[in-house]
């Protein structure tokens, strides 16, 4: 198990997840953060602080969010397990699925 980033951080990216993820393992995409799935040590940190509720153990994801399960995995797929985000900073890419989003508005 893991925890998932989902729907409401997209176009958001906060941030305030990274500076609590105490094996930083959350990485930055171009429109959304995700969580790499083998180097999440499900301490759940990451998730009171997030300001806009995207962030959920992956058994307690919305059923309309479940393909952000998915998002999150296969982000690392090509990447691999870098070990780290910090020393990568901003991945210049997204998931297909996210990429193919709508601008997200917030109100």
């Amino acid at each position: 198990m893991t925890y998932v980033i989902a729907l409401p951080c997209v176009d958001v990216k906060d941030k305030a997840c990274l500076d609590e993820c105490p094996v930083d393992c959350i990485y930055e995409g171009e429109r959304m953060l995700y969580v790499h799935p083998d180097e999440c040590i499900d301490c759940g940190a990451c998730e009171p602080v997030c300001p806009v509720e995207a962030i959920y153990f992956e058994d307690d994801t919305p059923t309309p969010w479940h393909p952000f399960t998915t998002a999150n995995a296969e982000f690392f797929t090509t990447l691999g397990s870098p070990g780290g985000s910090a020393k990568l900073g901003l991945i210049e890419h997204d998931h297909p699925m996210v990429a193919a989003l709508p601008p997200q508005t917030t109100t």
